[in-house]
């Protein structure tokens, strides 16, 4: 089991209370970007790619509360950027832990094991850490020789000393299902909680823009990935949400599930599309037209998207809504379907690109230049 009962318990209640006080859409996470600052420059990535004037600000600890708490979400991910590039990222994330918040921090890692002493180890704290594959595509997608090196002594650092870590991998066109097969082995072995998965989203801001998954092929990714699985596999998703990845389930998309907070204000409509802003979390609830986003839509933004963003807080309404959807959730994670299918596990035996093949675009941007920028606050 890859999420922890009393998380799990927490969600179902708030789920509840939802549908009890019969609210069409409610937030499930709340997507807090403090910045947008990277240490890296990863060729898929569009939130590096603004100006400096915007890559030096970043949210105060006290916007950040204001923000969650006006959400009212029950748990709280902080993208960026690079988080712990933050100069009070420590009081932000406790701020939210004393609320008592299900916190995930997500991290290249680079400075993780450096920051651990910032914080302290809690249920309601997670270090989300991005990791790409094994050593060599990790590196390569990252644009950083030795990063999975560094990204893994972090974790077995953080692992050590009793924090809860998560894993979080981006799959782009070509991948080879084998060698993120054997990535899950890898990072089971580490001591991870649980894993979670997502295809590359085309940003408009990426350098890349030629290797993002469609619908089809990410379903055939993922069928050949997450078919005839291992007992060992922890997963820190929805196992309905990771069925619809694979082909299994049918869902309309969710964007208003997980909203966006960062330093522009509350982003419309979601994490990976800017339509505009809005001042309050009401606001973009009430004012936002969501029946021109999803793939139904006809939007052509929103063809390909599989993402987490968009249809976690659909699958995870799913298991609330009815007997049938709780029953396979249920089944799902006490039972942990291995879903045998032999054509997967034959095309397992298939030729996929390498890295070199794969042809992902390297930035000439120096990682170094993002951080040494003095931070300034909105």
């Amino acid at each position: 089991m890859g999420v922890p009962a009393a998380q799990m318990w927490t969600v179902a209640t708030y789920v509840l209370r939802q549908k009890l006080a019969r609210r069409k859409r409610y937030p499930l996470v709340l997507m807090l970007e403090p910045l947008f600052r990277c240490n890296l420059a990863c060729a898929g990535c569009g939130k590096i790619q603004y100006p400096a004037h915007v890559l030096k600000r970043q949210l105060t600890p006290q916007q950040c509360f204001d923000a969650v708490d006006e959400c009212g979400a029950p748990m709280v991910s902080i993208p960026g950027g690079e988080p712990l590039l933050h100069s009070q990222i420590d009081q932000i994330v406790a701020g939210l832990v004393a609320r008592r918040k299900y916190v995930y921090l997500c991290s290249n890692a680079l400075l993780l094991k450096e920051k651990l002493d910032l914080f302290t180890p809690s249920r309601y704290l997670t270090f989300s850490v991005h990791m790409d594959g094994q050593r060599d595509h990790h590196d390569f997608s990252v644009c950083r020789e030795g990063g999975y090196d560094i990204a893994v002594d972090g974790i077995r650092e953080a692992v050590r000393r009793g924090f809860r870590v998560t894993t979080n991998t981006t799959l782009f066109d070509g991948a080879d299902p084998g060698s993120v097969r054997a990535f899950f082995d890898e990072m089971m072995d580490l001591g991870v909680e649980g894993m979670m998965l997502s295809p590359g989203y085309s940003y408009d801001k990426a350098p890349d823009q030629q290797h993002f998954l469609g619908r089809a092929k990410t379903r055939k990714l993922f069928r050949r990935i997450l078919s005839n699985r291992r007992k060992s596999w922890r997963f820190n998703q929805s196992p309905l949400f990771l069925e619809f990845r694979m082909g299994r389930r049918q869902y309309r998309a969710t964007p208003c599930g997980m909203p966006t907070y960062n330093i522009f204000g509350w982003q419309k409509p979601c994490y990976l599309l800017q339509d505009g802003y809005a001042e309050t979390f009401a606001e973009l609830m009430e004012a936002t037209r969501w029946e021109n986003y999803g793939t139904e839509s006809g939007n052509p933004k929103c063809a390909n998207c599989m993402v987490h963003s968009g249809y976690e807080a659909s699958a995870v309404d799913d298991t609330f809504a009815s007997i049938r959807g709780f029953w396979a959730t249920v089944r799902v994670t006490i039972l942990s379907g291995a879903y045998a299918d032999p054509q997967a596990l034959e095309a397992l035996e298939e030729k996929s690109l390498s890295t070199a093949e794969l042809g992902l675009v390297q930035l000439n941007v120096s990682p170094r230049k993002a951080v040494d920028r003095e931070p300034s606050q909105v």
